[in-house]
């Protein structure tokens, strides 16, 4: 099971400061949700992690060292979906899930892939769209090839950023109900950028809440989500009401000024 340790993280593009001393572990099985108000670093975290920029401090995954691995390497080991995905492609939905077998791939394409774009298809409910086009689906369905084409990638560590940000009260609640169940039913590690607090404290297992690039607060959500913590990274007065171990958020409006 994945174990990962992000320790002392900063990045800056010239003189301004996007993440500052960002340290945190994450082990499977846990699907941990990282929230914020825009701009608080939630995206930039999620691509440090990925590699596709690198920070200064250190992300280890498994006591591998990310920033010592190539990029193939680090694909093996860590799946990305990103936010704002395209949907005029003509490639089949069979095709888009097979370049998740990329870093896996010699020269042709093998049982064993074909056998994972398949079962990566099943879990998500999506193998009945297996020749149609891109373009033709909703954005549920989209959203769900993406993340088949991540679980075909077979790495341990899923990044999501902002899985949800395109879809409906449904759409958002059956995706983040899958994501739940792939990750911390199946003993999978999960890392997301979200916006939502209601649906990050209603399906992940741990928060971390970012505000100007440092953590404000992290934990199980019952913790963290508070009209305390609320209050001072939104600047928004909330109420918090509790069924089980699951915090409700009820925004009231824009914390008054006393």
């Amino acid at each position: 099971m994945a174990g990962l340790a992000v320790r002392n993280l900063s990045y800056r593009i010239r003189d301004r400061r996007i993440l500052s001393d960002i340290s945190f572990d994450a082990g499977a099985p846990a699907l941990v949700g990282l929230v914020g108000p825009n701009g608080s670093g939630k995206t930039t975290l999620i691509r440090c992690i990925d590699g596709i920029i690198r920070p200064e401090g250190s992300i280890l995954l498994d006591d591998a060292d990310l920033s010592h691995l190539t990029r193939m390497e680090v694909a093996k080991r860590v799946a990305y979906v990103p936010q704002g995905i395209r949907n005029n492609s003509s490639a089949t939905v069979f095709d888009a899930v097979l370049m998740g077998r990329r870093p896996h791939l010699s020269w042709s394409i093998g049982k064993k892939d074909e056998e994972e774009v398949v079962r990566a298809l099943e879990l998500l409910g999506v193998e009945d769209l297996a020749f149609r086009q891109l373009r033709t689906l909703s954005g549920g369905e989209r959203q769900r090839v993406m993340i088949a084409r991540a679980l075909a990638q077979e790495s341990p560590l899923l990044l999501l950023d902002e899985p949800t940000s395109a879809l409906d009260l449904r759409n958002a609640m059956e995706v983040m109900e899958l994501i739940r169940r792939l990750t911390v039913d199946e003993g999978r590690l999960a890392i997301m950028a979200i916006h939502d607090l209601s649906l990050a404290a209603r399906y992940c297992t741990g928060i971390i809440v970012l505000s100007g690039g440092t953590i404000a607060a992290q934990g199980p959500p019952t913790d963290v989500l508070t009209p305390e913590v609320i209050a001072k990274v939104y600047g928004v007065d909330a109420v918090i009401e509790h069924r089980g171990d699951i915090p409700y958020i009820f925004p009231l409006g824009p914390v008054t000024k006393a």
